[in-house]
């Protein structure tokens, strides 16, 4: 695998390091909202973009307590590109790594990571359970109730916000578009989780 990656190649290193179809939909849908925002944003790298998406919990599984300091060294000892290996990382900036996101790309991981676990879990309640019918005050009601998702960071995901310039609600309604414009539930129901369906 040498510098950069395909999406194949990205797949089975992430399937050699997670297991728990959980973290592997994760990594799908963040793949998916990475696509998504590379395209609306006008950059044109939407396989590089799904590649970071798709990787960046790639240590969490095995290496919790090392989440994105191990995985630099996994990318490393495969020969990916530091450009990859640092825009995965910067996620966990002040919390497991002192990498702050700096492009545009990286700001955007930050924001939607926690977000789509929130948005996910809003739409689960919902009787169609699907973000088709997402309304953005249904999110910024759960966002609000501190209970609800509790292991979505709301401070993560209002840094991630500020980083953009983005105010939160607009942050929501952009994600929300994202998760729509791949829906996995509607079109690989097999790749949902037994856990969340």
């Amino acid at each position: 695998m040498g510098g950069e990656i395909t999406r194949d190649e990205a797949w089975a290193l992430l399937t050699e390091f997670n297991k728990d179809s959980f973290h592997l939909f994760h990594a799908k849908i963040v793949e998916g909202c990475m696509r998504y925002f590379a395209r609306e944003l006008g950059y044109g790298e939407e396989d590089f973009w799904g590649v970071v998406g798709l990787l960046h919990d790639l240590d969490f599984e095995m290496f919790p307590e090392e989440h994105c300091v191990k995985s630099q060294e996994i990318m490393r000892s495969r020969g990916l590109s530091e450009r990859l290996i640092r825009a995965a990382a910067s996620h966990g900036y002040a919390l497991t790594v002192d990498i702050a996101p700096e492009h545009e790309m990286e700001k955007v991981l930050c924001a939607v990571d926690e977000l789509t676990g929130l948005i996910g879990a809003a739409a689960l309640m919902r009787p169609s359970k699907s973000v088709a019918d997402m309304e953005v005050k249904s999110v910024m009601k759960k966002f609000k109730s501190p209970n609800f998702a509790a292991g979505c960071s709301r401070d993560v995901i209002r840094r991630g916000a500020e980083m953009l310039g983005w105010e939160l609600p607009e942050l929501i309604e952009r994600t929300i578009a994202a998760m729509r414009s791949f829906e996995l539930t509607k079109q690989n129901p097999e790749d949902v989780p037994e856990q969340i369906q």
